[in-house]
């Protein structure tokens, strides 16, 4: 199993990309400008169906709906990665975290080719096919989060473990502020308390994706061009696909971590 230096040098790795994440502020705050444009001027049809989108996401927080992910498939891929046979959630408490994040980051590229391939399809008419955009790439979007949980040894079918997902969407969309007040919800999520109080922090959960809804807006501008469409919407899924893989990965890996040194550390005696 991992040894504590291991995970305090793996921590430190990730507290600096957090602290990475400061820089993207200013241009967060440029790219989301024309997503007012593009609200003013996306027809009815694609606003109503982004309605249901957000609807559909306030199921899949209560029940996991259609967008739950299969603990098979995942359990297939991690084993065609690393050789190490796992049947069910339990069997990754045994599992380094250096085998979940590499198997997490090989699961990030596969899932970049595969929206690469879906915006470039999508892409091609233009502004009528991005009705069909929106949606599939946010399936994606929570089937790659999940399947990261998953590989961490956490299940999506819990009410809580869907919070925690939709708390990673909501970060890798969020400016510098909201990132900053994301992880310090998220930091001792698994304490029953705190998880509490983050759940009841969901109840404005339409702001939560609306956020999301902006902030791949601007993205989506170019690809309302026929044909040219094809290469915007490529790099804006790829793009976007490759920054929640990495957010979630790096989530995880930390809530591992933590956990990790804490199942570590002496009991004191009175």
């Amino acid at each position: 199993m991992d040894s504590r230096d291991f995970l305090l040098k793996e921590l430190k790795e990730i507290e600096k990309w957090e602290k990475d994440q400061k820089g993207l502020w200013f241009w967060e705050r440029l790219t989301r400008l024309p997503f007012k444009m593009l609200d003013r001027f996306t027809p009815k049809f694609i606003q109503e169906k982004v309605g249901i989108l957000l609807d559909e996401l306030g199921s899949y927080i209560q029940t996991g709906g259609q967008y739950l992910t299969s603990e098979k498939s995942v359990f297939q891929f991690f084993e065609k990665k690393t050789g190490r046979r796992v049947s069910q959630l339990t069997d990754m408490d045994r599992v380094p975290v250096e085998e979940m994040k590499q198997v997490s980051l090989a699961l990030g590229e596969q899932r970049k080719k595969a929206a690469t391939i879906q915006g470039a399809s999508t892409g091609i008419g233009g502004i009528f096919t991005l009705a069909i955009d929106i949606p599939a790439v946010l399936a994606l979007s929570l089937k790659t989060i999940q399947d990261i949980a998953i590989i961490h040894g956490y299940d999506p079918r819990d009410k809580k473990e869907r919070v925690f997902i939709i708390k990673c969407l909501q970060f890798s969309s969020a400016d510098v502020v909201g990132k900053q007040a994301i992880m310090n919800e998220l930091i001792e999520f698994n304490r029953e308390n705190k998880s509490k109080e983050v759940i009841s922090q969901l109840q404005g959960w339409r702001e939560v994706t609306l956020t999301y809804t902006e902030s791949f807006g601007w993205k989506k501008l170019l690809q309302m061009v026929p044909v040219a469409g094809i290469v915007f919407g490529a790099f804006a899924n790829r793009s976007m696909v490759s920054d929640l893989a990495e957010t979630a990965t790096m989530l995880y890996q930390k809530r591992r971590i933590l956990e990790r040194l804490e199942a570590e550390s002496p009991v004191s005696e009175d």
